[in-house]
């Protein structure tokens, strides 16, 4: 038996008044999706515990079949060892977004303008890293270049416990209540500004009408998890397909294949038929479960990008799904799962912790649903509801909801 997962990040979303009061999923085209609806189980699922924050790195621990409660230590240490960077026991990883800050006041009365400065280049991004380094590294601090505007620091004998706000979550809010109490971290934050602000780069972005690379945002520190083995627990071996380090380092820590896809982004312009490709293609290579994961929804979400939102639904269903079940034609039988982590709706350009619609088709269980298409209304219309995301995994492998 094949089983693909593909996860459209932060997909789910709130009706708007620009998309004639639906939501993005009900608003775009997306035929391949519907047409699985109609045939497969659709329901909802709380993929984020209520005692935990709607952060992507719970959300797709959740969804990966691991119970956050239990395995979730934080966001940077997974993307740290998608990075390959070898983590110590005392060692603590950050999450380093390069952000872009409003201009013309001190610092703490500045506002978060762009959590990613405009999608700033790896290339770019990679230099300003290593000027950083230039003025901030020790033997206890070091900053790791990553993809676009994601990056690494690792602090040895660091704290866990600085419970800084992501800069998504504070888009065009003044950032004087969100700084934080570490004096060392709040101390790097402030310098960042003045060792930026000016940077040759960052002159010749402002030139092309991008966003300015021009401060550091610290958050998400954490120690090394350890999570069981995938194969363990669902006796499968598979493979994790996504642009983005987070998803990356879940997947390596668990055992699965992580697969590089030219072109992947993490963004709109990413290579979606690249991803589908490269799934079908560790199917034939031997593997019985593939994790397609796509960033584009969630970033447009954060952006307030609503026809891209749309765009990234309908790129999706085109480009992925309708490659992927064109491939899968081939195998005798197959499950085919769909669902965003969390919403993030464009309304609050953040996530959100409510449950999400998830379909489960399966060739040799063709169904009908009652419903006509994929969304979040129609996947409540349908009253199958699961409590804990975690346990999706188990169903989809195992056809185990317990």
């Amino acid at each position: 038996m094949k089983h693909v997962l593909i996860l459209g990040d932060g997909m789910a979303d709130y009706p708007l008044e620009q998309l004639d009061n639906k939501t993005p999923l009900q608003y775009a085209k997306k035929p391949n999706i519907d047409f699985l609806a109609q045939n497969a189980e659709v329901g909802m699922v709380q993929t984020v515990p209520k005692n935990l924050l709607p952060g992507s790195d719970v959300a797709n621990l959740s969804v990966m079949g691991y119970n956050p409660e239990l395995y979730y230590t934080g966001r940077s240490p997974l993307e740290a060892v998608s990075m390959g960077l070898k983590l110590s026991n005392t060692d603590v990883t950050l999450r380093c977004n390069l952000v872009t800050l409003s201009d013309n006041q001190e610092y703490q009365n500045k506002t978060i303008v762009d959590h990613s400065s405009d999608e700033i280049s790896s290339e770019e991004a990679k230099e300003l890293i290593e000027e950083l380094n230039k003025h901030f590294k020790t033997d206890e601090i070091c900053f790791y270049p990553g993809i676009s505007y994601r990056h690494c620091v690792v602090w040895n004998n660091g704290l866990t416990d600085l419970n800084i706000t992501p800069p998504h979550d504070i888009l065009d809010r003044k950032i004087a209540s969100y700084l934080p109490d570490n004096k060392m971290i709040l101390d790097m934050m402030i310098k960042s500004y003045d060792i930026l602000k000016d940077h040759p780069i960052n002159k010749e972005r402002i030139s092309k009408g991008l966003n300015p690379a021009n401060s550091i945002w610290l958050w998400g520190e954490g120690k090394k998890p350890s999570i069981p083995s995938f194969y363990d627990m669902y006796k499968v071996q598979g493979s994790v397909i996504s642009a983005v380090d987070l998803i990356k380092g879940i997947g390596i820590l668990s055992g699965l294949n992580s697969v590089e896809v030219e072109g992947a982004t993490g963004n709109i312009h990413t290579n979606f038929k690249g991803k589908a490709l490269a799934a079908l293609e560790e199917l034939e290579s031997g593997r019985d479960f593939v994790y397609v994961h796509i960033e584009a929804p969630d970033e447009c979400g954060h952006r307030y990008e609503i026809e891209n939102k749309v765009k990234s639904i309908e790129l999706i269903d085109e480009q992925v799904v309708g490659t992927i079940l064109k491939g899968l034609e081939k195998y005798d039988d197959y499950k085919l799962m769909i669902l965003p982590d969390h919403p993030t709706p464009l309304s609050l350009r953040t996530h959100t912790s409510e449950p999400v619609p998830y379909l489960l088709y399966q060739k040799s269980c063709n169904k009908k649903s009652g419903v006509t298409g994929y969304d979040e209304s129609q996947a409540k219309s349908t009253n199958i509801f699961v409590d804990e995301g975690h346990k999706l995994m188990k169903h989809l492998i195992l056809n185990d909801k317990s």
